[in-house]
């Protein structure tokens, strides 16, 4: 298979070490098979890129498969939405997915009948306590597990009831099905684990065929087994899980070899949640708009907020894959996003929040209308081959409001009274007067410019100490911007309190409602980033027309960092 070019070299890590050891062992007759086994329950997010990216990483580099799997074995929390959704995010990222999707639900036949031989092992039986009192006696670190008065059943007695479960004979949590291994295992998920539930609900591929379903440990590495997955790649939380993972395959009659499982560091970020359980609980209080909101960490929601796939690529190549966990500051990942798009972005002024800048002595016509001049102001200073486009500017237009002041402090090099300033590629101005409110406010500048200095430039050499963006007054377009801060005021959300959504930041979304913006802008395509001059880098939103999403600020907040350091 391939996978997707990234400007990062790969690092070397421990897992194509242990690849490329196995492949010279012959262990797996020189095969290498991942998975990427995401469960339908929600949409893709950064952290599932970096798994993304070792899955498909390995196998691409040893000439090999990686496979897509659906781990559908929870139909409670499923949708067929999230499975269009998931294969969506993949090929937005850089994953194509060439053949048809694997499910675990393709499996369950099959799981079935494994259960059922462990059960003739004398290795499963049914358990007809509940819940609760399964957790409880399973004990704890220290506190010794108690066997349940079911575990030594005949085989026949239960077979004929797990075969009962599955007709539907019996209520939702009335059974389960658990393997017969240790409940003095020092290892948790040794005592006894569950295999089977009891599920009254509808699956969205398998319908109501099955009243049973098998849980995570019993379903993935035996779909791992019938697939001929080599090399299964997981995150640090499953570590303890990979004793049960061999456990159960050690005792079944596999079509491969027996798959290795490998886990390797999550992907945690500052100021930022990945948990599903969070996430969704986000989207359903109506927290954030929805799983594709900007502020999310979800790839659709980076990509609405105008994050390059290939930077999210070149991000989980750089962090590679660690045996310990830790967490990268968010900064890092968006040095990855303004890294790529000062290269790509087309650059435009914006005025956010505009304030009237009239030039009193700009010429009119024989008409006695006011004389439109166009410039012509390069497209990427950082690639001459994206051109120039023309400017319109004429004797009134929008700046910033916070480009004036009427009593600045010593060090504010912009527009006040007396002080001459140069507007982006067209003329040196001097302000001049003001107007105001009946608050006090100021609402109109009054300023002259200089004809000789067209262009930007002064013929005679003189310089001055900033330069602003601007946007004609009678060429601007109207739009809405959204600015975003962190959605978790924490660098570590919940750290001081246990609770994550302590941390939210209420203002975490300011949205400005009566930007100008130069008329180019029109002709931009939704989900495009372009980099509004001065100010940062925004993305058209992919639905609704003239509403930009700051993406990343221009300031490199990661060089700081390391300067720090």
């Amino acid at each position: 298979m391939t996978a997707p070019e990234s400007a990062v070299p790969p690092p070397s890590n421990f897992i194509r070490d242990i690849v490329v050891a196995d492949l010279e062992a012959g262990t797996f007759a020189g095969r290498v098979t991942t998975r990427f086994p995401p469960e339908p329950n929600g949409y893709l997010h950064i952290g599932h890129a970096k798994a993304i990216s070792l899955d498909y990483g390995i196998a691409a580099e040893f000439g090999g498969v990686c496979n897509l799997r659906f781990d559908d074995t929870n139909p409670d929390t499923e949708e067929t939405s999230f499975v269009e959704g998931i294969i969506a995010d993949l090929r937005w990222l850089g994953y194509p997915v060439e053949s048809d999707p694997l499910y675990a639900s393709d499996y369950f036949e099959q799981l079935y009948e494994w259960a059922e031989l462990l059960i003739g092992k004398r290795l499963a039986y049914v358990d007809d306590q509940d819940g609760d009192t399964i957790s409880e006696q399973r004990g704890g670190f220290g506190r010794p597990g108690i066997e349940s008065p079911f575990r030594n059943r005949p085989v026949e007695e239960n077979l004929d009831l797990f075969r009962r479960m599955r007709a539907g004979e019996f209520a939702e949590g009335a059974r389960v099905l658990r393997a017969k291994i240790d409940m003095q295992h020092q290892n948790m998920q040794m005592r006894d684990p569950i295999m089977y539930r009891i599920r009254a609900a509808h699956h969205h591929r398998t319908h109501d065929a099955w009243n049973i379903y098998p849980t995570y440990d019993w379903a993935h590495g035996q779909s791992d087994a019938i697939e001929g997955v080599t090399h299964s790649l997981c995150t640090l939380e499953f570590d303890s899980n990979r004793e049960l993972y061999d456990w159960y395959l050690s005792h079944l009659p596999l079509p491969f070899e027996a798959p290795k499982q490998i886990e390797f560091a999550r992907l945690e970020l500052t100021h930022t949640v990945m948990a599903k359980r969070k996430l969704a609980r986000l989207v359903a209080d109506g927290i954030v708009d929805g799983w594709d909101d900007p502020r999310l960490p979800t790839l659709r929601g980076l990509r609405r907020r105008g994050y390059p796939a290939v930077a999210i690529r070149d991000f989980a190549t750089f962090i590679g894959a660690a045996r310990t966990n830790s967490r990268h500051e968010i900064e890092l990942l968006e040095s990855f996003v303004r890294r790529e798009l000062n290269r790509v972005a087309q650059r435009r002024m914006a005025v956010l929040e505009p304030l009237k800048l009239v030039i009193t002595n700009w010429p009119t016509d024989d008409r006695g209308s006011p004389v439109v001049e166009h410039f012509e102001i390069a497209n990427n200073p950082e690639n001459a081959d994206d051109g120039v486009r023309s400017v319109a500017f004429t004797g009134e237009l929008f700046i910033e409001r916070d480009d004036f002041m009427v009593d600045p402090p010593k060090k504010f090099f912009r527009l006040s009274p007396g002080v001459e300033v140069r507007l982006r590629g067209a003329y040196f101005v001097t302000a001049t007067d003001f107007v105001t409110d009946a608050s006090g406010a100021v609402v109109e500048v009054h300023a002259t410019y200089d004809p000789e200095t067209v262009g930007g430039s002064a013929p005679d050499g003189r310089k001055v100490k900033s330069t602003m963006h601007w946007v004609s007054a009678d060429h601007a377009l109207d739009a809405r911007v959204a600015l975003y801060e962190r959605l978790f005021s924490a660098e570590v959300p919940g750290e001081a309190t246990g609770d994550v959504f302590d941390d939210l930041d209420p203002e975490s979304r300011r949205m400005l409602t009566e930007c100008k913006l130069e008329s180019a802008l029109a002709e931009t395509p939704g989900g495009e980033v372009v980099q509004f001059e001065r100010v940062g880098y925004f993305a058209l939103d992919l639905r609704e027309p003239m509403l930009f999403h700051r993406t990343v600020g221009l300031r490199d907040e990661w060089a700081n960092i390391q300067r720090r350091r």
